[in-house]
């Protein structure tokens, strides 16, 4: 009778115990953990910037190929508008392919970015080591939504070794963004810019309902930001 008490309190132990002799599982909760920092840090950056965008797309069943310039701004309130600045080539992939996609883009953006964020509210989290990419080394996370929802993605994430800011996301969306697209897989690279993580290219593969498969690739530069609130004097520093 004694006994069995101090039985069930050891294997209560037992999965604390295993736990703290797991490094692996540690290491990749502090990893995610500087991550989400460093997000959260880096948000706010992000309102109020513009970038200069060039997307080229092809539908090759048809042999059809166009090119669009832009100027992508977001706001402070995180609405992203397009300036069109020219087009070239075939007008069915400016309607069919990158207008359908930018559209989709935008309906996506306004149902929230919080609803949007590679967070663990959003998606289960599963580290993978840290793997070699493009001649250095990072965390690798393979991602899974926690909902079918318009923007969110299976796949991966990539983590600077040394920042913790995202290098690349890969995968497929797993809700179609639009009645006209079936499907869509992407990877989008990031570059630091003034210690900022931005998209610095996207290639996406598209099923589209009218055109059949089609390719584009999302080119990004000339990135210029906004003085945030404290920076330029309207609210105090220890006010967030």
């Amino acid at each position: 009778m004694i006994r069995v008490p101090k039985l069930t309190f050891c294997l209560c132990l037992l999965p604390a115990a295993l736990a703290a002799a797991d490094p692996s599982h540690v290491e990749s909760d502090q990893i995610l953990g500087s991550y989400l920092a460093v997000s959260r840090a880096q948000s706010d950056r992000l309102k109020g910037s513009t970038a200069e965008i060039s997307i080229e797309a092809e539908i090759p069943r048809l042999q059809k190929k166009g090119r669009l310039s832009a100027l992508r701004r977001i706001s402070r309130l995180g609405r992203i508008t397009y300036d069109i600045l020219r087009f070239e080539g075939d007008n069915s992939v400016k309607n069919n392919v990158i207008a359908r996609y930018l559209s989709a883009e935008l309906k996506v953006r306004e149902s929230g970015d919080a609803s949007l964020s590679i967070v663990p509210a959003n998606y289960k989290f599963s580290y993978k080591g840290a793997r070699e990419l493009e001649g250095r080394l990072a965390h690798l996370f393979e991602l899974k939504p926690r909902v079918k929802r318009k923007g969110l993605f299976k796949g991966f994430l990539w983590l600077d070794t040394e920042t913790y800011l995202p290098v690349r996301e890969s995968g497929r969306f797993v809700k179609n963004p639009s009645i006209f697209i079936k499907k869509v897989q992407f990877t989008r690279d990031y570059q630091v810019q003034d210690g900022v993580a931005v998209v610095a290219r996207l290639e996406t593969a598209v099923e589209t309902r009218v055109a059949g498969p089609a390719r584009m690739t999302v080119q990004y530069s000339d990135y210029r930001f906004e003085p945030s609130s404290v920076n330029v004097g309207l609210l105090p520093p220890d006010s967030h």
